[in-house]
Parts: C-alpha cells; structure tokens; sequence
C-alpha cells in the first residue's frame, strides 16, 4: 500500500492540531511538542505538521509499506528524468526511514520512503546536538536542508 505525504510548516502547533482535528473528524496518531502526524485512510495521506520548518509546503511525498513499492518508485522517479537523490536510513519526523529525494520543475521536494521504526528524536543531527533538518538539498546532492528562510533552518540558515 502506498500512502500520499504532506509536510505543512506551521507558527502555532496547538492551533494547528485543533483546526486539523476539525478537518479530519480525527485525532494525530502521532503529538511531539513540534510535531503532529494524522494517519488518513480516507483519503490515504500520512500528513504530518511540524514548526521546525517554514509555514506553508514544506515537502511531498510517497510513504511505502514494503522494500520492492520503494524499489519501483525510485525507478520511476529516476525515469521521470529527475535526479535522484538516494539518502538511505536516516532519522527524520521521529522515526527511522528509507529515503530517495527528488525536486519536481516547480521546485517542490518530493520523497519516496519506507519507515521503520518510531524514534524519539526529530532528527539524527538532533540525536547528536547538530541543526535539524529533514529535506535534503537534491541539487547539491548533500544531506542538508533546502535554501529556507526559517532560523530553524540548517546550512547557515
């Protein structure tokens, strides 16, 4: 089964949850003090908020349940002449994933992953003291942040 991702930054945690509580009819399967996460089934979306980054967009994605879906959708994200950035296991939103990154024309990061397991940091950079981030700069084909605007942001943000 594959799962739509969306990642909104958000200013205020608390309002967000109420107002998407209000809009799903259902409560976050997943609360840190910067992060909220709605496992929709219908529709089928794994949305996430989080004030770690910038308001608005921050990323889309693919959430995978097993290793071959994660296979064929970087296949298909390396056919759509996109270039792929494979990011391996790494910590990020709370919990351990499976990565491949890619930048759609309108300059929009997009995933593919494959979780699998819930961690209690945000981040491995935040296990470890460093800036946190999660959406790699795929042109740079480096584990760090995009260009953002945020004070949250790495790369000297």
């Amino acid at each position: 089964m594959k799962r739509m991702h969306i990642h909104l930054g958000v200013d205020n945690l608390d309002e967000g949850i109420r107002f998407y509580n209000t809009l799903f009819g259902t409560e976050p399967v997943k609360i840190e003090s910067d992060y909220a996460k709605w496992l929709l089934d219908d529709p089928s979306i794994n949305f996430a908020i989080s004030t770690r980054v910038k308001p608005g967009l921050d990323h889309l994605g693919v959430q995978v349940e097993e290793q071959n879906e994660l296979g064929e959708l970087r296949e298909r994200m390396k056919s759509a002449d996109m270039s792929l950035f494979d990011e391996g296991e790494v910590v990020c939103c709370y919990a351990r994933s499976d990565k491949s990154w890619v930048t759609d024309p309108a300059g929009i990061a997009w995933e593919a992953y494959q979780t699998m397991e819930d961690t209690r940091y945000f981040s491995d950079a935040q296990a470890s003291g460093e800036a946190v981030c999660c959406v790699p700069d795929v042109n740079a084909q480096a584990n760090c942040c995009a260009p953002s605007d945020s004070a949250s942001s790495c790369c000297g943000g």
